[in-house]
């Protein structure tokens, strides 16, 4: 799959966003470009958590088509999806790897349980489960 890019005030959003929402898990989906090299993620959507739980999480139907359309008009593809563990480490539990249905897709998990987040990047196929290469980093220093 190649390199997977973030930009760090995404991912300063992001943990924001998760942090605001304790102690329930926070969702979302990810859009950007892809190419033979990875994927650079241009834009992170917020989409509320319908379950409302601190160990599962349910995207809204609504806000996911809105989130869909959006990339469309914007040029973005759709690069996978995003959630929080609250309290447990950066990476899918059992429930996550079953949910994960499309190959396709980069599955992030953001970890809160430390004092320093956690954010890493899955892919799942088949029930099986590689960490990718995700770099966040700052178009001052680095790209």
């Amino acid at each position: 799959m190649g390199i997977i890019r973030l930009e760090y005030n995404l991912y300063d959003e992001m943990v924001k966003y998760a942090k605001e929402h304790l102690p329930e898990e926070v969702c979302g989906l990810i859009a950007g470009e892809e190419n033979e090299e990875g994927r650079l993620v241009k834009k992170v959507y917020y989409l509320t958590n319908t379950d409302h739980s601190d160990d599962h999480f349910t995207l809204d139907p609504k806000e996911q088509l809105a989130a869909v359309k959006d990339m469309r008009a914007n040029g973005l593809r759709p690069l996978g999806n995003w959630h929080s563990h609250p309290e447990s480490p950066s990476r899918p539990s059992e429930e996550d790897i079953r949910l994960s249905y499309d190959p396709n897709a980069s599955y992030m998990i953001l970890s809160l349980m430390a004092d320093n987040p956690v954010l890493n990047s899955f892919h799942v196929e088949n029930g099986e489960v590689s960490k990718e290469d995700l770099r966040i980093y700052s178009e001052k220093y680095y790209f």
